[in-house]
């Protein structure tokens, strides 16, 4: 195979093979600590009518796109005067920061003051991904007052304060990951430099990947997500396939010279981790079916890390054999005569022996942790991902608290008139859908020119037609009349998240396209509904591609039917325990988690990489029990010796990704902490109950029947 000669001319030429990776390294890794400052906002937009909205609102209507929002907060003493005497204070000094484009203050708009609370929009012309610089500013210059407050909020600075907990959680995410990886390796090699292999192979995959990523990311759209992922994917995936190619060639270490070890090694575990590696990259690419950018920005980066991985296991760990192998050869006992004596082979053993007992034990297990997954509920991620003590989240609530109604959303709908409603027909087919709304069940309150004016639609005909009217009436008109557009502001029951909220843009949005007078709807709700129909919309795509094919990648690898399923249906099993673990942490605000939804990206990446991973372990396994199966024909043995000789390195490649995944959930940011707590939660049900226990029972209960395949497969 080619990959085999890739190794041996890596084993041949080492020096030149280590030369080429520094080179690698110092070239791509010094950008890799600029990505971040090429990312954008989460990618959880899409380009639907939301977007034209918020464009029209912008241009024609003077309501900013994600706007900062200073939300001041006054206490009892302090007089009403003293308030707006503080807030003109303020609004002086935002005055001349780069950018800034408009500045809506409360002083005049009476809507924007409620009692001890008031909020000024300031609209700038860069977009929210380079605001940093900006809100750092605001921050400098907004006044203190020791009874008055002044918070910042709004998309931009939320989406800052993310990229900034996400910085410090993936710090302390590799200072606590990294070590522990390392002194699990320690223990299972009992050689430091053997050790050290892994993670240096993940060290300098990440670092690679990330100044490429970096280069990427000056020519196309890539989501800020990429920052967590790269890393928690990349020292994950980079030291479990060195993890099982240096176990594997130690082993062969002690029956053959150091040339032959390796040919042996790569014609098993090599084979092993080619196919492993292909299915986490199979994957990754169902993401592509989803036509959101941080989904395609997710599967970019993990790819990217996921084939310098995979070259790296190829060519730069060879290399290092070559220079190392007398150093991480150690003392190695003929592996059969070790693996009888080992607590492994014991526990493979007892798990054969009652087969059925076991195989219901772990089932039940699964079934139990699988009982929350039917209450768990996603959302998309707003300002409650930070700190309780994060300002920004404490002006959004403080916001959403004084005015906004309870259980509503704003909605904005653009009427699109023929003939920029200068004809009696705009205005009718306008009035009559004004009036559509309002006898809507869902609907709350509609604000509109005709609320205003009170005036017939013929009325209001004869004023736009007449330049001297129209001036007369302008302050009334310009809010919802411009161009061929007319502004509708509709409040309906439900919060933007709700089923009963998305229903009814959804519902309205395709009466838009179809209506005498066609028009668009926007407004958080819409965003919302747009996300969801994206990703759920997409779902049977994804796994679909998923199952094929990995199915047909597992028929190559094992010529099995019944193998290739029972490992598809295996990980589901364990998917879906994990998220029932996630949905009965976070959901339920158990171990010190706030509670609260499950991010909608969350699942479908946890979904997408672990399903791979899991598919990793598997075939590390079965190709185990394939090698003696074809030797002895005795299915038994095979399934036995199988699980004596990997389950110590799949114990201790499962410890590893759970070492570099878990301390997220440790961090600041809560789909980080979910990502973390989701692959931890799936890489130890599948690396102990599935592959340890049901595997095995279920192996040892359908003998033979397991390596069945058609005439045609064998």
């Amino acid at each position: 195979m080619g990959y085999e000669k890739l190794v041996l001319i890596s084993f041949r030429y080492p020096k030149s093979m280590i030369l080429l990776w520094i080179m690698l390294f110092v070239l791509f890794g010094a950008n890799a600590p600029k990505l971040d400052s090429v990312l954008k906002d989460h990618g959880l937009y899409p380009d639907g009518d939301y977007a034209k909205v918020q464009q029209i609102l912008a241009s024609d209507f003077g309501i900013p796109k994600d706007p900062v929002m200073l939300l001041f907060e006054r206490e009892e003493a302090v007089t009403e005067a003293q308030f707006h005497r503080f807030i003109r204070q303020t609004m002086l000094k935002v005055q001349g920061i780069d950018g800034l484009s408009r500045v809506i203050s409360p002083l005049a708009r009476p809507d924007m003051m409620e009692g001890r609370y008031a909020f000024a929009f300031l609209a700038f012309s860069y977009p929210s991904y380079k605001m940093k610089p900006i809100i750092e500013q605001l921050e400098q210059r907004l006044p203190y007052h020791n009874h008055i407050s002044v918070k910042m909020t709004g998309k931009s600075v939320v989406q800052t304060d993310v990229n900034r907990a996400s910085h410090h959680d993936l710090a302390q995410a590799e200072l606590i990951g990294i070590p522990i990886a390392f002194l699990i390796l320690w223990l299972a090699f009992g050689s430091i430099v053997a050790a050290m292999l892994p993670v240096v192979i993940g060290v300098v995959g990440v670092s690679i990947t990330m100044g490429a990523m970096y280069e990427l990311g000056t020519k196309i759209e890539l989501s800020n997500f990429v920052l967590n992922v790269i890393p928690m994917v990349g020292l994950a995936l980079s030291i479990d396939f060195a993890l099982m190619l240096v176990s594997r060639f130690r082993e062969e270490l002690g029956r053959s010279a150091a040339k032959q070890a390796l040919s042996t090694t790569m014609k098993t575990a090599g084979r092993a981790v080619l196919f492993s590696a292909a299915a986490v990259f199979l994957g990754l690419l169902g993401f592509v079916w989803i036509p959101l950018p941080m989904f395609s920005s997710i599967a970019l980066g993990a790819m990217t890390v996921l084939a310098v991985s995979v070259l790296l296991t190829f060519t730069l760990l060879p290399a290092l054999f070559a220079v190392l192998f007398p150093a991480i050869q150690g003392d190695i006992s003929s592996s059969h005569a070790r693996s009888k004596s080992s607590a492994w082979y014991a526990m493979s053993r007892f798990v054969m022996k009652r087969s059925v007992v076991m195989g219901l034990l772990a089932a039940l297990m699964l079934i139990v942790c699988l009982q929350p997954l039917s209450r768990m509920k996603v959302a998309i991620p707003d300002a409650t991902s930070l700190p309780q003590a994060y300002n920004s989240r404490l002006a959004a609530e403080a916001y959403r608290n004084h005015f906004e109604s309870p259980g509503a959303s704003q909605v904005y709908l653009i009427a699109q008139g023929k003939a920029l409603f200068m004809n009696k027909e705009d205005w009718v087919n306008a009035y009559a859908l004004v009036r559509r709304l309002e006898s809507d069940s869902g609907v709350l309150q509609v604000d509109s020119v005709f609320s205003g004016l009170r005036m017939s639609p013929g009325q209001l005909q004869e004023i736009v037609q007449k330049p001297l009217l129209k001036k007369k009436y302008e302050p009334a008109l310009r809010p919802f009349v411009q161009n061929d557009s007319m502004l509708i502001k509709v409040k309906i029951r439900g919060e933007p998240s709700s089923k009963e909220a998305m229903s009814w843009v959804e519902n309205w949005g395709k009466q838009g396209q179809s209506s005498k007078m066609s028009f668009l709807v926007g407004g958080e709700a819409k965003v919302q509904q747009e996300v969801f129909d994206a990703v759920f919309d997409n779902l049977g795509y994804v796994f679909l591609f998923i199952f094929v094919s990995n199915f047909i990648m597992l028929l190559a690898a094992f010529r099995s039917v019944l193998i290739a399923f029972k490992t598809i249906v295996m990980n589901l099993l364990s998917l879906g325990a994990s998220f029932g673990i996630l949905a009965w942490l976070f959901e339920g605000g158990r171990l010190g988690m706030e509670p609260g939804s499950i991010a909608i990206m969350i699942p479908v990446f946890i979904f997408g990489l672990v399903f791979g991973i899991s598919v990793d372990y598997g075939v590390f396994l079965v190709s185990r029990m394939y090698e003696v199966y074809r030797q002895t024909q005795n299915n038994e043995l095979a399934v036995l010796t199988g699980l004596a000789s990997s389950s110590k390195i799949i114990t201790a490649a499962a410890a590893i990704m759970i070492a570099v995944t878990a301390p997220f959930a440790f961090g600041e940011v809560v789909g980080v902490k979910q990502l973390g707590v989701g692959i931890a939660a799936a890489i130890f049900i599948d690396a102990t109950i599935v592959r340890m226990i049901l595997v095995p029972a279920l192996m040892s209960m359908l003998g033979k029947w397991n390596w069945w395949a058609p005439r045609w497969l064998k």
